[in-house]
């Protein structure tokens, strides 16, 4: 029996990417379509599959009741996802969620109103197989080296800053060294520096530094040092079709876990 799938944030370029993988996989399929834009449109026709008779809708909640969907797909807004979890929690509907800009206290109050309806929540801060391998790799060098920074590089499109890469890897880095790295450069402002926070966003010891510009779709370069060497991990997003296995892993997955479910590796 296939898995009803609703998107939401259809229209987007990786909701499209969404779209698609759903409709091409035989476990699989499209029932809903949410986006505020191109309301009544068939999504078929927008994601380039051709018609699906799945026409977008610009309510969420009525589009949950009205498809019947099993998983709904979130790939909206910053400012969105934290309601339309909450929408989709109160519908019955899993969502599968690779919106990013969600903080440590996002998580956790998402995981006490997953528990508390009963629903269970996927969410990963990046979708690509190679990605959450480049994780596991700079896990195993934070526990033997003191010096580690990051730095992420995306379209300038991209709101949120550090990117939810970027904070996952932080955080993976801080728990398997079991302490903090040793922090380089002070308080820029309180030095007067002429370029205030030169040195990034501080997390557990380790700087990260947020590149916006166009020319880049998504790219993370861990690096790590210690006297007379350095190490270089890197993960380069070439097209948005590279999440479409892990999203589908998650879609397959979800229902059969419990609470919040935060990282790709947790499934693979």
């Amino acid at each position: 029996m296939s898995i009803k799938v609703l998107v939401s944030g259809a229209v987007g370029r990786m909701g499209r990417e969404v779209v698609k993988a759903v409709v091409n996989d035989e476990q699989t399929q499209l029932v809903g379509a949410v986006d505020h834009n191109l309301v009544g449109q068939d999504i078929g026709e927008i994601a380039g599959v051709g018609a699906q008779g799945v026409l977008i809708a610009g309510d969420l909640a009525t589009a949950l009741k009205e498809s019947g969907a099993q998983v709904a797909v979130d790939f909206s807004t910053p400012q969105a996802v934290r309601e339309n979890i909450r929408i989709m929690l109160a519908a019955g509907v899993s969502p599968v969620v690779g919106t990013t800009g969600l903080v440590e206290s996002d998580l956790e109050e998402i995981d006490a109103q997953s528990r508390a309806a009963g629903v269970p929540v996927f969410i990963a801060p990046n979708f690509a197989i190679g990605a959450v391998l480049m994780m596991r790799f700079a896990a195993e060098c934070a526990k033997v080296f003191d010096y580690a920074e990051i730095i992420e590089y995306h379209h300038e499109k991209k709101i949120d800053a550090p990117s939810g890469t970027a904070f996952k890897t932080a955080q993976v880095l801080r728990e398997a060294r079991g302490e903090d790295f040793t922090r380089v450069g002070g308080d820029d402002q309180a030095s007067g520096s002429a370029a205030v926070n030169a040195r990034g966003g501080q997390m557990g010891g380790i700087a990260i530094h947020s590149v916006r510009v166009p020319g880049y779709l998504a790219h993370q370069e861990v690096i790590f040092g210690m006297p007379g060497q350095t190490l270089n991990i890197r993960h380069d997003t070439i097209t948005r079709e590279c999440y479409m296995p892990g999203v589908l892993r998650a879609v397959k997955a979800v229902q059969g876990l419990s609470g919040l479910t935060y990282g790709l590796e947790h499934i693979l």
